[in-house]
């Protein structure tokens, strides 16, 4: 198939968008498909210069530096002819990460003009890709989440807390405050990525990610931080978190969080893959954190972890998803 792999933007995960971009691509590459490795922002100039290549070297290699990029978000733009470019293609797919790319415009638009892509629908996108929303899908579900508020500190969370952009994703903009002072930093970070910011409770306990592939629930990732908290700079440096799949739990634990994760994917109508992440306290007890409708694909990511676990090397995962994309 001829493949046009859309990464990049203006997102503030724009550089985790574009090292999933490019290894993607060469993944696709490697079986068998011609693809192009087109980033949303800048778009093509010329149409007639795009052309679908079978060589990995002419994928660009992206590294991610250990602080996320700023003040990069307050326009949604897409570039010069990226609709037209989509169109020459059988499918997208989407490596986005962000704003455009997850909270569902951008699956809207395709959608409008009659092209394939990879993942979920907008309305999934749009549920998932915003915390509070998906937090209250989840609770509404049967699903424990930590008691949260809205922009500022209320009788419904206690310090610790958790500021967190309501609409962002790689731990970006995230801060675990102590006391007023901490909170009053934290919520100055979070602003600058979103308007909306979710100050949640802080819930002691082991952190897992169970992905779903083909709609059914892989097996969980444990993820044990060496120094601080699952923040931007430990999820992407590689040697900063010790990462554990299948994780070592029984199998009742392994089977409620799989059942949760599922729930959680199916309630928000993601669809295909996506990948959902929990804590687990002392008492077992699972609490949801956020949804993914488009996981990371990076070297360090927790998706292409869990799908070799079951068998599933890097390069079929992501023939998987572009296949998938056919039966939209």
């Amino acid at each position: 198939m001829n493949i046009l792999v859309l990464a990049g933007g203006l997102s503030p995960e724009r550089e985790v968008s574009l090292v999933s971009g490019s290894q993607i691509a060469k993944a696709l590459i490697n079986k068998g498909h011609s693809v192009y490795l087109l980033d949303l922002y800048y778009g093509i100039e010329d149409i007639n210069n795009l052309y679908f290549s079978k060589n990995t070297d002419s994928i660009k290699d992206y590294i991610i530096n250990n602080k996320a990029p700023e003040n990069i978000n307050e326009n949604n733009i897409i570039g010069s002819n990226v609709i037209e470019a989509c169109k020459k293609a059988d499918i997208v797919y989407l490596a986005l990460h962000g704003d455009i790319g997850e909270n569902g415009k951008l699956q809207a638009l395709l959608k409008l003009n009659n092209i394939n892509y990879t993942g979920s629908d907008y309305d999934g996108c749009f549920l998932s890709m915003n915390k509070i929303v998906s937090k209250i899908i989840a609770k509404h579900n049967g699903i424990k989440t930590a008691d949260w508020c809205i922009n500022e500190l209320d009788e419904r969370v206690n310090f610790p807390c958790v500021v967190k952009p309501a609409s962002c994703g790689s731990s970006i903009g995230i801060t675990i405050a102590e006391n007023m002072v901490d909170l009053y930093k934290a919520l100055t970070s979070a602003k600058k990525y979103d308007k909306e910011v979710l100050i949640e409770e802080y819930v002691e306990g082991r952190e897992f990610s169970v992905g779903i592939l083909d709609d059914k629930p892989l097996p969980p990732i444990e993820i044990e931080v060496i120094s601080g908290f699952y923040d931007y700079k430990n999820k992407y440096q590689a040697g900063l978190t010790k990462e554990t799949c299948p994780a070592a739990l029984d199998n009742d634990l392994t089977n409620k969080l799989q059942d949760a994760a599922l729930k959680i994917h199916n309630a928000l109508h993601l669809k295909y893959y996506s990948r959902i992440d929990f804590i687990v306290d002392s008492n077992d007890d699972i609490f949801f954190l956020e949804a993914n409708s488009l996981p990371g694909m990076t070297p360090t990511s927790l998706l292409p972890q869990e799908a070799k676990a079951v068998g599933i090397d890097y390069n079929e995962l992501c023939h998987k998803i572009a296949i998938n994309a056919l039966e939209h």
